[in-house]
């Protein structure tokens, strides 16, 4: 056992584990960046009642640092897809079926040679 791993498994389960580890960091950004977004709503909704010029003008920013919130999480998304994508092309070797675009697995034929 070297490296964390069976010497027997090979570089599959070291590729899994880093894909795993990915995508666990990305879904705490997100839910990260979403908690703050909730604070921040709070925040605009209370600045929005109190209907206070002060508070009022300080909800442009807040609205910004919102925006900017939501691309990030978008583009995160975005990033996790990529990679799920990826991750699922490069096992496609390792079975016999795949997934289509629609979700639906498709069994692959081999023809006998």
């Amino acid at each position: 056992m070297e490296g964390g791993t069976f010497s027997g498994v090979g570089n599959g389960a070291q590729a899994d584990n880093k894909i795993l580890q990915t995508f666990q960091k990305s879904f705490v950004q997100v839910q990260s960046i979403l908690d703050q977004n909730r604070l921040l709503i709070n925040e605009i909704n209370q600045n929005h009642e109190s209907k206070v010029p002060d508070n009022l003008s300080r909800n442009v920013g807040l609205i910004r640092e919102l925006n900017s919130n939501i691309r990030r999480v978008v583009d995160l998304y975005s990033d996790l897809s990529s990679s799920f994508a990826k991750s699922m092309e490069s096992s496609e070797g390792d079975s016999a079926g795949t997934i289509r675009s629609d979700g639906k697995a498709v069994q692959k034929r081999t023809r006998p040679g």
